[in-house]
C-alpha cells in the first residue's frame, strides 16, 4: 500500500511586527501635527492611516485571527480600522461634508469611543507581556488627553491637544521597541530584546 504524505504548511510569521510597526509610524507623525503643528507635517499621516497605520495594520489582524490568537487579532483590527475611519473623517471635514463648529466634538466622541475599547484591551494586555502593556497604558493615556482636549474645544498645538501629541510620541517609541523585539527575537534562537513577562496571568 503506497503511503500517503501530507504537504507540510509554512509556519505563520508573527505579524505583531508589522501591526506595531504600522500603529507606531502613523501615530508618531500625527502626534508630532498634535504637538507642535507649525514644525511637523500636517496632513503626512493621512496615507499613512489608509494604507500603513490603517491597511497594513488591519492585515495583521486578519493573520492574527490565522495564527489563533484573539487578542492579536482584535487588537490591530480594530486599530487599523481606527486609522482608516479617522482618515476617512478628516476628508470628510476637509472636503466640507462636516459642520466646522462640530469638527472638534466629533473628534472627542471618536476618541472616548475607542479609549473605551482600549480601557478593557489595557486590562488584558498585562496578560500578554509588560511591552505590549506599556503600549495599550502609553495609548490610553494619549487618547483620555486627545479627547479632553477635544471636548474643551483645543485643536492640534493647544492645551490638552498638544500634550496628547507629546504623549502619543512616546507611545510610538514603545510600539517601535514592540515592533522591533519581535524582528529581532524572531531572528535568533534566544531572545536578545526583552518584552517581559505577563503581568497576571
Amino acid at each position: 500500500m503506497a503511503e500517503v504524505r501530507t504537504a507540510t504548511l509554512p509556519a505563520i510569521a508573527n505579524p505583531a511586527a508589522l501591526g506595531l510597526g504600522g500603529f507606531a509610524l502613523t501615530t508618531f507623525v500625527l502626534s508630532t501635527h498634535n504637538a507642535f503643528p507649525t514644525q511637523a507635517p500636517d496632513l503626512t499621516w493621512l496615507g499613512l492611516a489608509f494604507f500603513y497605520g490603517g491597511l497594513a495594520q488591519f492585515a495583521a489582524g486578519m493573520w492574527e485571527f490565522k495564527a489563533g490568537n484573539t487578542f492579536g487579532a482584535t487588537a490591530f483590527s480594530t486599530y487599523g480600522a481606527f486609522w482608516m475611519s479617522l482618515a476617512s473623517f478628516v476628508l470628510l471635514a476637509l472636503n466640507g461634508h462636516i459642520p466646522a463648529g462640530d469638527t472638534l466634538k466629533d473628534l472627542g466622541w471618536f476618541v472616548l469611543a475607542f479609549a473605551i475599547f482600549n480601557t478593557y484591551m489595557l486590562f488584558w494586555s498585562a496578560r500578554v507581556n509588560v511591552s505590549v502593556f506599556m503600549v495599550f497604558l502609553t495609548l490610553e493615556i494619549t487618547e483620555i488627553l486627545l479627547l479632553l482636549g477635544y471636548f474643551n474645544g483645543s485643536g492640534a498645538g493647544d492645551g490638552l491637544v498638544a500634550l496628547g501629541g507629546w504623549m502619543g510620541i512616546v507611545t510610538a517609541i514603545v510600539a517601535w521597541y514592540g515592533s522591533a523585539a519581535v524582528v529581532a527575537n524572531s531572528m535568533r534562537l534566544k531572545p536578545i530584546l526583552p518584552v517581559g513577562k505577563p503581568i497576571w496571568s
